[in-house]
């Protein structure tokens, strides 16, 4: 028999679903936080052959790089995603750039269907490569939702191990 995936939880057998999330950015929920790219790494693979064995190679994990995160938020009136892309690059000279907030650390936060927290990122050193502040507007288009969307660059990430497996009801 398969090992339990929830200890405290031992009637759940279904993983955690993907569309109940919360991203935090300085403390705050972003909000109409629509999608978010995965969180996803790759180390280099080293191959070297040693020169008693030629014919056997090795494989050595060398750097690792950690792929950019995608935000995708409704149009709305946080200017969450505009204040932190113009700490980048502002508009208004070198002077007025913030060499000191442009890099945060962020919270992401997997919800169980109850709305709770079950599992807890921290993404560490996150900055603004890409910003666009408004989709393509088309006249026609009368059912879409605009989109912000936000492309981060990151240092990694660590799983928050404080926090626990909540008890559902």
């Amino acid at each position: 028999m398969a090992a339990p995936m929830f200890t405290v939880n031992t009637h759940r057998h279904d993983p955690y679903r993907t569309f109940k999330f919360q991203l935090l950015i300085d403390g705050r929920p972003v909000a109409g936080l629509k999608k978010m790219g995965a969180l996803k790494k790759k180390t280099e693979a080293i191959k070297w052959r040693t020169a008693g064995d030629p014919s056997h190679e090795r494989i050595l994990p060398g750097g690792t790089s950690y792929d950019p995160i995608t935000l995708e938020q409704g149009l709305t009136h946080d200017p969450v995603f505009e204040a932190w892309a113009a700490l980048v690059n502002n508009v208004e000279g070198d002077a007025a750039m913030s060499l000191k907030n442009f890099r945060k650390d962020l919270v992401l936060n997997v919800l169980n269907l109850q709305g709770q927290v079950a599992i807890s990122y921290k993404i560490l050193r996150a900055w603004v490569s890409e910003y666009q502040a408004l989709p393509d507007l088309d006249s026609q288009a009368m059912n879409t939702v605009g989109i912000q969307t936000l492309t981060l660059q990151h240092e990694g990430w660590q799983r928050d191990t404080s926090v626990a497996e909540p008890a559902e009801t």
